[in-house]
């Protein structure tokens, strides 16, 4: 794990977080892969074991006063924008603003797989944002827990059990939806979820796990291709395990590796 700031135990998504989820939202679990594919396309950590995020200057600027504008053009203005590459370049962005306002910086980020605000720390059913920041470090159980619990305190779980979507974007993304295509997004992961099938969160876990240990399955989708099996091929073989060894096999050595 290192010693990044923000890296924590990056346990992958469990059965038992999803069918929560999905029970406590009314909804199949088609429809809640749908927003986590769109939201962060299906994965809520970085190789390097922090949740991923994106910080939005604008909101740092208006949580700010907007008094960092003028010096910190780049993590601090009052347009949105600016976002620049994703991944662990949005920690770079993240570490300027929080020597600046450590409160603003993680209010002004989106945490983890369904991207909750950090100011949405309460409606997400945390006691402020640095205990929501705690939760999505330990695990995406915790980040689909707080998106949820978004939806549900913001009356937007009608709109996604009856997938509408526009009117689910307009409440989860805000007004300017469209301009995303957020809607249109959704209805089209949805439709690809329910014919080609749900991931696998056995493979999935496999998949997450290996990017942790540097082997690269090229995705993290929850379903077995070429490159998922080369870097299963490549971990089995430095483990000096069986080539054969199932997808359960695995997930346990990768555990045993990560401790």
């Amino acid at each position: 794990m290192g010693n990044l700031p923000f890296a924590g135990e990056a346990v992958a998504l469990s059965p038992e977080g999803l069918s929560t989820a999905c029970h406590t939202l009314g909804v199949e679990a088609a429809v809640l892969w749908a927003v986590l594919q769109v939201e962060t396309s299906g994965v809520g950590f970085l190789p390097d074991r922090r949740p991923g995020i994106l910080f939005e200057r604008h909101i740092f600027s208006r949580r700010t006063g907007g008094r960092f504008d003028a010096g910190h053009p780049g993590v601090s203005q009052p347009q949105a924008g600016g976002y620049g590459p994703e991944g662990a370049a949005q920690y770079d962005r993240l570490a300027e603003a929080l020597a600046l306002d450590r409160r603003a910086a993680l209010e002004s980020a989106s945490w983890g797989l369904g991207q909750v605000m950090g100011f949405n720390a309460g409606v997400a059913g945390y006691a402020g944002v640095e205990e929501l920041v705690a939760a999505m470090m330990q695990g995406e159980d915790a980040h689909v827990a707080a998106m949820t619990a978004f939806i549900r305190k913001n009356g937007l779980a009608r709109a996604l059990a009856g997938r509408d979507w526009a009117s689910f974007a307009r409440g989860y993304n805000g007004v300017d939806y469209a301009r995303n295509a957020y809607d249109r997004k959704l209805a089209e992961a949805y439709g690809k979820l329910t014919r080609n099938g749900l991931p696998d969160l056995t493979v999935r876990a496999v998949q997450l796990y290996l990017t942790y240990l540097d082997y690269d399955p090229k995705g993290v989708d929850g379903f077995v291709g070429r490159n998922t099996r080369s870097a299963v091929a490549a971990f089995l073989a430095d483990a000096g395990l069986p080539g054969d060894t199932a997808m359960a096999g695995v997930l346990k050595s990768l555990c045993d590796r990560l401790g």
